[in-house]
Parts: C-alpha cells; structure tokens; sequence
C-alpha cells in the first residue's frame, strides 16, 4: 500500500501524459512547449491529459535537453533575508520575475564574503540568467570574472568599489542628513549616533550625512557620542544603556538601521527615558508607529527598489548594453513622536537651516 501511495504521488512525466493521451512523447512535447505542427484535436487531447494529470514541465530538465539554454531563474542574494528591508525588497522581486514568468531563487550569508561567494556561485552553476546581489564589504574580483561569463548581476542597497555595474538603493547620505536636521531643529546638540560595521558602504554614507551637517550647524563634540560596530540590537541596547550612563550623556539618538533601532528603544524603555530622549531611525521598523511614542523613521522604498532592480536586471538579460548607473531611490521622514520630543536648545537662535538634503551624491 505504502508503494502505492509513493507511486500515485511522484511527478507526473511527459511518458505518463503520453500514455493517457494515447499519443506519441514527441507530440506531448511539441504542445506543451506551444508548438503549432499539432493537429488541434490531438492538442485538445494531451491538453485534457496534462490537466487531468496535473503535469508541470521540469524546466532544469528542459534547460538539460536543450543543452546551455536559460531555465528562467534568478537569483538574490542579500545579507540577512530576515531583516525586513531585505524580506520586502526580495518580495517585489519576486513579483516583478513572476509576472514574467521568472523563478527566483534566494539566500543570505549573514555578513560572510565566503557565504556570499558560495551563494552567488552555487546559482550561477546552475545557470541562473543573473543575480541581485546586496554585496559584503569585501572585494569582488571574482565577480568581474563571473560578469565575464555572460550572467548579468545587479547591486542593492550599496556599489562594489571599483566594479561598473547597475546599482539601486536608497540615497544613504540623504537620510542622514534629513534624520540629523531634523533633530536639530528640535533642540538637540547632543546626539548620539548607533552604527554598523564602519566599513560597510551604508555605514559610511550615513556617518558622512550626519557629520555634514553637524559641521554645518557648528556643533562640535559629537565624537565621542558614535557607537560603531554593533551587531544587531542586543549590541545596539547596551550602547545606548552606555551612552546615556556617562558624564554627558545625548538627548537624541539615531540608529543607523532598523534592527539597531529596535534595541536602542528597548535601552529607553527600560531606563523609563523614551518620552525624555529623541530617536529617530535611518529605516522603518514593522509596527513602530504603535508604540508610545510612536518611532520617527526616515523609510526607505524597499519595494521600490527590488521592482527596479528586478527591471533592471531583466532589461540586462534582454540585451540592453547601455552603460552601469546608480539608481538612487529617495528617502521619507516620518514623524511620529520619538523624533519630535524637544531638546535643551529647542528655541536657540542657532537652529541650522540647511537645504538641499536630497542633493548629496553617492561616493563610489
């Protein structure tokens, strides 16, 4: 019984849709692939046989009969597939490939150049027709060589240096700049500053926002108020708990990504000092707008960014050789109350005004 029940359930094949059909293997494949020497009533036939069957073509045994062909596959790989801008971001791709008819393929190598190496090689192996790919801090010569093999790949969320290749991603700078600004103008000198790796790309446009207009503004000592090199938000809540513990401690915050974010409102929490201390996060958090106070974020378009990379890429794979360029998606402030809370200097004469937030430049 145990055999049968395995047997009635393993994939149906061109043979078995031939058989029911009462046709020839040859003829099955040439309508199944949409072929049109079939005489309609022998399609009409092996039509009502795949559907009765509930046969699907294999397309990596059709890429294997047809030799090198493309199977319709991409691939993305990104950082931390749990993080929530890579979860919506590999979602729009997703749809986007779909509506084409596309399979997409997916992994992350949390932080590791070598997982990211082993991922992106595992699917071009397998002959996907190109990647996007959120790429580690390290070098990437080994993907000049695999551009050199004919598979197409697009960047998110930050540039390879020295690679020419597509990119899509949030204007990084920009955001800082507006989440500092903004910040500012709510009375606050003192403001601390949560950070990533210092050598990831998003890192250190983000720094460079926040110093530009701190400089700008003549606000000097914020050196000591940046907490680098915090891996996730259990790191990023004890260096708030740090931060706040010493001499002089900030009256704002800004954390330099979502999961950072999460941990320095837990710090505040538990010191009871989230109605009393401003934060504002460079990323949306999933349900920040119910807390109490709600968290001020400057969003990305996670969304937006993969429909434009998934673009993109497909544009690439059609044979389009116009020259890589960075796609800057705009960024958002969204005020909900933890960013708005007022700072000793709330009606100071010094308040900076500087425009143009949206006008830095990526630097490669």
């Amino acid at each position: 019984m145990g055999q049968q029940v395995r047997q009635r359930r393993r994939r149906p094949t061109l043979k078995d849709v031939s058989a029911q059909a009462g046709v020839s293997v040859k003829t099955v494949s040439r309508v199944v692939n949409g072929e049109t020497n079939v005489t309609p009533a022998l399609a009409e036939r092996v039509r009502t046989a795949v559907e009765s069957l509930g046969y699907a073509p294999d397309p990596l045994a059709s890429r294997l009969r047809r030799g090198r062909g493309p199977i319709g596959a991409v691939a993305v790989v990104v950082e931390d597939a749990a993080n929530p801008f890579s979860t919506v971001m590999h979602r729009a791709v997703t749809d986007a490939m779909a509506a084409r008819g596309v399979v997409t393929l997916s992994a992350s190598y949390d932080k590791d150049p070598g997982g990211e190496r082993t991922a992106v090689l595992a699917f071009t192996s397998r002959r996907v027709d190109g990647v996007i790919l959120m790429p580690t801090t390290a070098d990437h010569p080994w993907l000049d060589e695999l551009r050199e093999t004919g598979t197409e790949v697009v960047l998110v969320d930050r540039p390879v240096a020295g690679l020419r290749a597509d990119v899509v991603m949030s204007d990084h700078r920009a955001a800082a700049r507006r989440a500092t600004t903004h910040l500012l103008r709510h009375g606050h000198h003192r403001i601390g500053f949560l950070a990533d790796a210092p050598d990831v790309y998003t890192t250190v446009e983000r720094l460079a926002g926040f110093d530009e207009i701190l400089t700008a503004a003549a606000v000097s000592g914020h050196d000591g108020l940046v907490r680098d090199e915090l891996r996730g938000a259990g790191a990023a809540e004890q260096a708030v708990i740090d931060l706040l513990a010493g001499d002089d401690p900030p009256t704002a915050l800004i954390a330099g990504q979502n999961l950072l974010a999460i941990g320095a409102f837990r710090a505040l929490r538990r010191l009871n000092l989230h109605h009393r201390i401003a934060l504002v996060s460079l990323d949306d958090i999933p349900l920040a707008d119910l807390l109490d106070p709600g968290i001020t974020v400057v969003a990305q378009e996670p969304e937006r960014i993969g429909a434009l990379a998934a673009q993109q890429l497909l544009g690439r794979i059609a044979g389009d050789h116009t020259p890589a360029t960075p796609h800057l998606v705009p960024t958002q402030l969204i005020p909900r109350g933890s960013g708005e809370i007022p700072g000793p200097f709330l009606n100071a004469a010094n308040t900076p005004e500087v425009s143009a937030v949206e006008q830095s430049q990526p630097h490669f």
